[in-house]
């Protein structure tokens, strides 16, 4: 699906299928985070059951008011135990299949929210 958002000066999700996002019209087909802010970073997971600790630890780094994620293909939620590192710094997270999450992220980008998406991306199904 190609999805044309408001205009703002960040990162903009253009598009998405199974297996990818476009990125400010790049086709990206790994695990991705990008902000309202510009950031736009790997983010080492192949798939749900490979995430850790440590990529929610990561988020947190980053210190947006908001963490959208996409947990891949469909709505899986993380561990609770993991989110410790965003609640200690008050940093919401709102969890939705990377669908989802392409398109809410472009809302709230475009209503200038300092917002991170944290898209899993997984290989289709053959």
């Amino acid at each position: 699906m190609k999805l044309q958002p408001d205009k703002f000066d960040g990162l903009a999700i253009t598009g998405y299928g199974p297996g990818w996002v476009g990125v400010n019209g790049e086709k990206i087909t790994t695990s991705i985070i990008i902000g309202s802010r510009g950031q736009r970073l790997e983010w080492p997971c192949t798939g749900f059951d490979a995430l850790s600790p440590a990529h929610f630890s990561q988020l947190a780094e980053l210190e947006a008011e908001l963490v959208i994620f996409g947990s891949g293909s469909r709505l899986r939620f993380p561990e609770p135990a993991w989110l410790r590192p965003l609640i200690d710094k008050r940093i919401g997270l709102e969890t939705m299949d990377t669908q989802a999450a392409c398109r809410t992220y472009n809302i709230l980008a475009g209503e200038g929210r300092n917002v991170l998406a944290a898209l899993l991306l997984e290989a289709p199904s053959p």
